[in-house]
């Protein structure tokens, strides 16, 4: 589970600049479509150049993002990259200073949020768009008795699965691959 490629933040500086709805936006896009321009950044995302530019700068202040200038084919032109892949947290880490928890927090209720936006953003899809993907997505739920043990090597299992498809090699074929987001949840709850 502790991937090189997954950094383990403990900075709520960190945090807090990840926490804006577009530069966890922009995160998600380098992470689907690799390092981009601000150009192609914009494009994807529907905003203006100097928005992305601007959000990028805090990105990268925060050693979130950097720039991948070995891609570029002239001066002018400047690439973008994550500095890993992954990011994880743990709120507990921020507990001695309350500002600190709460910006740990609001990360976390912001992360949260995005996930079940782009879940709701699936539903809310024309029927021939959703036509076109048949029955393959899914959701599902269970409830299980575990111990604190137990939850983490279940946190284990699906993480190393998720990591399997993630970076596996794309079949030599001509099937179209979209990008599907896939999120997992394993909390202490009461029904």
């Amino acid at each position: 589970m502790d991937s090189p490629d997954v950094r383990q933040v403990t900075d709520s500086r960190v945090l807090a600049a990840m926490s804006h709805p577009l530069r966890r936006r922009l995160m998600d896009v380098f992470k689907v479509h690799g390092p981009s321009t601000v150009g192609m950044l914009a494009e994807r995302t529907d905003q203006a150049p100097a928005n992305v530019s601007h959000h990028l700068k805090v990105l990268a202040a925060a050693d979130l993002v950097t720039e991948a200038p070995e891609l570029a084919r002239d001066r002018r032109e400047r690439w973008w990259r994550l500095v890993t892949r992954g990011l994880r947290w743990s709120n507990t880490d921020f507990d001695a200073d309350p500002a600190s928890r709460a910006v740990a927090d609001a990360a976390t209720s912001l992360n949260l949020d995005r996930h079940v936006s782009l879940a709701r953003a699936w539903h809310a899809a024309d029927e021939s768009t959703q036509a076109t993907w048949n029955d393959a997505p899914f959701s599902t739920d269970h409830w299980l008795r575990l111990t604190p043990e137990e939850l983490a090597e279940l946190s284990h299992e699906m993480i190393d699965l998720l990591a399997r498809w993630a970076d596996r090699e794309s079949p030599d074929d001509d099937a179209e691959r979209r990008p599907v987001f896939v999120f997992v949840h394993g909390v202490p709850a009461r029904p």
